[in-house]
């Protein structure tokens, strides 16, 4: 459970670290936890550096919360015509398997 901690404030001084708009490194994630006065396995720092060395992590954190709702929008657009024929062909199948799959006796009597 420990490590989990370690890792979740790693996340957090690398989160204040892309807001500040600061370059993410081990000796920077290092004096963020320092100052919060909490001590992590001496591998975390480095290891969250490396992996944001190539990321811009304050527009990953904004094309994620962007990215979703628009593109759902576009998807279900070309297909709003045909969805109401679909579901009523979709319901008289519903209905008939119901009709034909019932031979009077439940699963359980």
């Amino acid at each position: 459970m420990v490590q989990s901690n370690d890792e979740l404030a790693c996340v957090y001084a690398s989160l204040i670290l892309a807001d500040d708009k600061v370059t993410v490194t081990g000796d920077k994630i290092n004096a963020i936890l320092k100052a919060a006065n909490y001590e992590v396995e001496p591998y975390w720092p480095g290891l969250f550096a490396n992996a944001l060395s190539d990321v811009n992590v304050t527009e990953l954190i904004t094309s994620l919360g962007s990215a979703a709702p628009a593109a759902a929008p576009a998807a279900a657009a070309p297909a709003g015509g045909a969805a109401p024929a679909e579901k009523k062909k979709e319901a008289k199948k519903e209905e008939s398997e119901d009709e034909d799959g019932d031979m009077g006796f439940g699963l359980f009597d």
